[in-house]
């Protein structure tokens, strides 16, 4: 097999695991591969040798073998290499950048929120994330490194990087225990965030009683560790509602992303979550630029700009947003905040680095005080109107083709669509086609894109007026019908409901 079939992006990702439908295709050899490639990278990018290696892992059954795999080439070709053990992706950039560890290279194995079966490898120099061409420069420049001799040490980095949230939290609240009285549940998945309860919360006075799913575990038996899951936020919210706390946090497996749920219950996820931290932005920053990707609704345009701030709304994929922004910075637009739908979010004061984490403790630096002027974590989303309904349809797509046929389609919705009274494209959007609609069917708006990395199309659909998507979806299965490979089960049985 290609190494390369294994990019994703700007990560690394396959099959770790074989089961009935999938076979495995990122083992322990191909590990091996990509470590040699890492190494050839750092030599590319001129970094002085011997070099300094930290890689850890979140909870997936494959990572201490994968990782064995890939620190026996690192150390036979010289290589001081750092064992994190069990860590977070945030945390696996910070080790480039604190003094005492000072890597040269972060590697963490996680396949983020994918099934047990999947695995994958993130990396991170001083200077930020892996691109996608270096991405492909590693998966295509495999030829084994000098021999040399390495070693390699066991390094405790989590405890190394919650002192550091803990201490951010401190100075930006103005106090050492800025949670005492506080009750605040956390949601880890079974995967590597469950340090935040007792390293982070528990320190700075909070009671963290109700907190689930912190044991790490590959299985993932309780939910999808995943921010953006119904059942993943139903969980978290009703372990909040019962245990009466003041708020409720959940994080992805590997912890660059987390949402959260208030003390009432309401879940502040996807557009929610992109308010609240763009509201905290703002009132820091007046002004500022919020990156977002697509598919983000037409009221959290409104609601920024009401705040005084204006939405630059880019294409999907985390990296993409991120680098978007730091472009933006570049060219003289102030821009604190990329942030995707997903809960990808990444702040410039911190290095644009999407960790969920840090997301919380922006949040935790302002709960005391929104506390103290009797105010609620969501009076900060008050003025986003919410949806009266909001649908999402993903359509796979057959054949080797896939691209050109969505794209096809994507264009036959530009040309057809707005044939019909009621939708008009809207010129702001640089993903696939959106449009505008009004009545005669409600108020709302739609939009049609390729995923980033399946053959599909997604088709997301918010309306003001509850009954009024199920009355549009006709006019979209007329236009979709026309291409076979476009599979629009789903759709069918959305219109048959």
């Amino acid at each position: 097999m290609e190494l390369t079939k294994l990019q994703n992006g700007s990560d690394i990702r396959g099959i770790a695991i074989t089961t009935e439908d999938k076979i495995k295709n990122l083992g322990t050899d191909q590990a091996r591969l990509i470590a040699q490639g890492i190494l050839n990278w750092l030599t590319d990018k001129g970094t002085e040798r011997p070099f300094k290696i930290g890689i850890g892992h979140d909870s997936r059954l494959t990572g201490p073998e994968l990782k064995t795999a890939m620190i026996g080439v690192f150390t036979a070709a010289g290589c001081e290499v750092l064992d994190f053990g069990l860590a977070t992706t945030p945390a696996l950039f910070m080790a480039t950048q604190f003094e005492e560890f000072a890597c040269d290279a972060g590697i963490m194995l996680t396949a983020s929120h994918l099934p047990f079966y999947f695995n994958g490898i993130k990396i991170f120099s001083q200077a930020g994330g892996a691109e996608k061409s270096d991405i492909a420069f590693i998966l295509t420049h495999t030829e084994a490194a000098e021999k040399a001799a390495g070693n390699v040490k066991s390094a405790d980095l989590l405890s190394r990087y919650a002192a550091d949230l803990v201490e951010k939290i401190q100075r930006g609240s103005g106090s050492v225990r800025p949670l005492e009285g506080m009750n605040i549940v956390v949601d880890a998945g079974n995967g590597a965030g469950g340090y935040f309860a007792d390293k982070v919360l528990a320190v700075l006075g909070a009671d963290t009683t109700g907190s689930q799913f912190l044991e790490p575990d590959g299985h993932f038996p309780n939910h999808i560790p995943n921010p953006d899951n119904k059942e993943a936020m139903a969980s978290i919210k009703q372990a909040v509602l019962e245990n009466q706390a003041d708020l409720g946090v959940i994080f992805d497996t590997d912890v660059d992303r987390s949402a959260i749920v208030s003390k009432d219950g309401q879940m502040i996820n996807r557009n929610n979550l992109i308010a609240v931290l763009a509201a905290i932005v703002l009132q820091e920053h007046s002004g500022s630029t919020i990156v977002t990707n697509s598919p983000t609704s037409d009221h959290l345009k409104a609601f920024i700009e009401e705040k005084g701030g204006q939405q630059y709304r880019y294409i999907s994929g985390y990296r993409n947003v991120i680098n978007k922004a730091i472009e933006l910075n570049e060219a003289g637009t102030d821009c604190q905040l990329a942030i995707e739908t997903s809960s990808h979010a990444a702040f410039k004061e911190n290095y644009f680095l999407d960790d969920g984490a840090y997301v919380i403790a922006k949040v935790l630096m302002l709960l005391p005080k929104l506390q103290k002027e009797q105010r609620a974590l969501t009076d900060l989303m008050a003025e986003l109107e919410q949806p009266a309904e909001t649908l999402e349809i993903r359509y796979p797509i057959s054949g080797e083709e896939y691209k050109a046929i969505g794209q096809q389609m994507i264009q036959r919705f530009r040309e057809e669509l707005p044939k019909h009274a009621g939708f008009t494209e809207n010129p702001e959007n640089q993903e696939g086609v959106r449009f505008s609609i009004n009545d005669p069917y409600g108020k709302g708006w739609m939009l049609l894109r390729l995923s980033l990395h399946e053959p599909l199309l997604v088709m997301q659909v918010e309306n003001d007026q509850a009954g009024q998507i199920k009355r549009q979806l006709p006019i979209f299965r007329e236009l979709l019908a026309q291409e076979s490979n476009i599979d629009i089960t789903t759709l069918d049985q959305q219109i048959n409901k």
